[in-house]
């Protein structure tokens, strides 16, 4: 499920496009301010990957 609590990037400036990220205890669901009908939803293992390849 899908919670109501999105956090917005601190990398994210006013009128920027920003990544949002909210989190329950089996996913993390990511989606775009440009594109906001648009959820990726992975694995907590999955984004902890992905940061550390970033």
């Amino acid at each position: 499920m899908i919670t109501d609590r999105w956090q917005k990037s601190s990398y994210c400036q006013e009128g920027d496009a920003c990544v949002h990220i909210s989190t329950d205890l089996n996913k993390v669901h990511i989606t775009d301010s440009d594109a906001a009908q648009t959820i990726v939803t992975v694995s907590h293992g999955a984004f902890a990957a992905l940061l550390k390849s970033l």
